[in-house]
């Protein structure tokens, strides 16, 4: 869901891929694709494995939880410099975003508007760069 509601911003210069560290080939699930259509972003994704070149074309990479950026430092050192949760990058404090995976649509809902939040901040931060 966060790749979505990022993209659905079409933030000029600012591209952005998704891809989990334990993730298959898989598309997105009903609950998360049921919460941005009702939302108005229309997303057809496919999950994909986290691979180098992933993490050499980012500029920036962000995790959901603490534990995704452990795991992608540990293995992939060289990037810890780009290398965050995201609310560290955007609230300055390393937490989790709650993971619905599995839930009701409600949580899948629950979880929408914290990201939803989350990047607001995050395109508020982006631009602040500029």
């Amino acid at each position: 869901m966060a790749e979505a509601i990022l993209a659905s911003k079409k933030l000029p210069g600012i591209e952005v891929r998704s891809a989990g560290v334990f993730a298959g080939s898989a598309p997105i699930s009903k609950n998360a694709g049921a919460v941005l259509e009702e939302e108005g972003i229309p997303f057809d994704h496919i999950s994909k494995q986290l691979l180098q070149e992933d993490l050499e074309w980012a500029d920036i990479i962000l995790t959901m939880t603490v534990s995704h950026k452990q795991l992608v430092r540990q293995q992939h050192p060289h990037v810890s410099e780009r290398l965050f949760t995201l609310k560290e990058y955007v609230a300055g404090h390393a937490a989790d975003v709650s993971d619905p995976y599995g839930g009701p649509y409600s949580v899948y809902q629950e979880t929408f508007l914290e990201l939803r939040e989350l990047i607001d901040r995050l395109e508020e931060k982006l631009n602040q760069q500029k």
